[in-house]
């Protein structure tokens, strides 16, 4: 990953942490406690349970650069190439649980930020693309491509 942004990684963070814990708040809470569609409850399974806790050593990479201070970093994971087909799993998970934000009657929590979605979309993108061959795109090029993604048209950050 290419000028991970790390400020914008950290907001982005920040939102997905509150998704997560009221989620699992839900998944803990008894089921005749409230009246939680199964697809959402489906969601809050799967997210839990399959996509945490992969390049670890990365992420330790990233908490030092962030430690340090540093506005960005390169950062390599090494993944499976099955790990494309999960990536876009997950975006389609996190997009549906999005949806549920905006409906207001299941989650309390706010839909993605506009440019926590970018980054989301940026960093499963890549690893989309560089497992089918393609060169590492760097943020600031995503976002210099994608200049409204970010809810702030070209701005980098």
């Amino acid at each position: 990953m290419l000028g991970f942004p790390l400020d914008v990684f950290q907001r982005a963070q920040e939102h997905g942490d509150g998704l997560i814990r009221e989620l699992t708040l839900i998944a803990q809470t008894a089921p005749e406690e409230h009246d939680l569609p199964a697809r959402l409850a489906a969601i809050v399974a799967e997210l839990s349970s399959r996509f945490a806790g992969f390049g670890d050593e990365t992420d330790a990479a990233r908490d030092a650069a962030i430690d340090r201070g540093d506005q960005s970093v390169d950062l390599v994971y090494r993944l499976p190439r099955a790990a494309a087909a999960a990536s876009v799993h997950l975006g389609d998970i996190l997009d549906e649980a999005d949806q549920y934000c905006r409906q207001g009657e299941h989650l309390l929590s706010l839909t993605t930020p506009p440019e926590s979605l970018a980054f989301r979309r940026w960093f499963l993108g890549e690893i989309v693309r560089q497992a089918h061959g393609d060169q590492p795109r760097s943020w600031a090029d995503y976002v210099a491509a994608h200049p409204y993604a970010t809810g702030e048209a070209g701005a980098a950050r």
